[in-house]
């Protein structure tokens, strides 16, 4: 009996479930973030660790487990530099008190982002298309050959789209417009007054400035929009109308740049935005579909974290 390890390592949270060679998940656990562009090695090192101990603790393994393979599907390793940086990671790991013997080679231990982790668990197959839309937003696609292609990716700055933090900001701004005359009337003004506790909505000045409220705090106020567009505002259908042409576009550069227009394949959407009210998931499907009418759009089969199980599974059958 083979077993493996898959890490999922977020900017909220790690996930390391333990696998055996039958795909079976003996154990899982969590522990803190582990992207280390935002939080450093150190940090990101302790979560890794606390989460294989904890699948271990969950799986209620006792004596020491030979692993024969293990992937760690990082948030922000995206560059051979980062790749490397993991490296000298997971050789620390190596060095501390875990119920584990190594028994790896180099070709069984997978680094990669999490992105290639969301496709794999989310189809079951390292082949497809993952459109994660959450916090921020990233395509990434791989095909028969082995090819890969990301779309966006670059940050809330620099990128983002379809995001539930541009969503949010997007409607911010066509609520403060409307407030001034320059844009038509929209229920997103009570709708940011009402789940904010408003009095009125010049107040978003003091919550988004003064309280320096950060990315994910701006993007947890997507559901405004998403409730307002649901409730069939027009201003708020606009914007999520927008967002989905954003990720159509995104998905459909990836399908020309590494599958036929006319593939058979399946594109997994992951994250926050597609749980909307407003539909946004159908919205999507539908334009999709109509530019690639083989594609099939679904929802994650498995999380991240078993498609880092299943990519470390991979390497000991080789």
């Amino acid at each position: 009996m083979s077993y493996v390890l898959g890490i999922d390592g977020g900017g909220s949270k790690t996930v390391c479930i333990l696998m055996d060679d039958l795909r079976q998940v003996l154990g899982r656990g969590e522990a803190g973030p582990s992207n280390y562009q935002s939080i450093g090695i150190e940090a990101t090192l302790q979560s890794i660790q606390s989460a294989i101990q904890n699948a271990f603790e969950a799986a209620i393994i006792t004596n020491t487990i030979k692993i024969d393979a293990i992937c760690l599907g990082l948030a922000g390793v995206g560059r051979a530099a980062d790749i490397e940086v993991v490296k000298g990671l997971f050789e620390e790991l190596q060095n501390h008190k875990l119920l584990v013997i190594w028994a790896l080679q180099p070709e069984n231990i997978v680094i990669c982002n999490d992105a290639f982790i969301a496709l794999v668990g989310g189809i079951g197959q390292p082949v497809g298309i993952v459109v994660a839309a959450g916090t921020g937003s990233i395509v990434f696609g791989r095909n028969h050959q082995g090819h890969t292609k990301r779309v966006g990716g670059w940050g809330y700055i620099l990128g983002d789209e379809g995001s539930a933090y541009k969503i949010a900001i997007a409607g911010m701004n066509a609520a403060l417009q409307s407030h001034d005359g320059r844009e038509m009337s929209t229920s997103l003004i009570e709708g940011f007054k009402q789940h904010l506790d408003l009095e009125n909505i010049e107040d978003l000045i003091e919550v988004v400035y003064r309280r320096e409220w950060g990315v994910k705090q701006i993007a947890a106020l997507a559901p405004v929009v998403d409730l307002a567009a649901a409730s069939g505002d027009i201003v708020a259908n606009i914007i999520i109308d927008d967002a989905v042409k954003e990720l159509v576009k995104a998905t459909s550069t990836v399908i020309n740049a590494i599958f036929s227009a006319d593939s058979v394949l399946e594109v997994v959407t992951t994250g926050s935005v597609w749980r909307g009210r407003c539909k946004i998931h159908e919205r999507f499907a539908a334009s999709l579909v109509k530019k690639f009418p083989n594609v099939n759009v679904i929802f994650p089969r498995y999380e991240p974290a078993y498609g880092a199980g299943l990519l470390a599974l991979q390497t000991t059958q080789i």
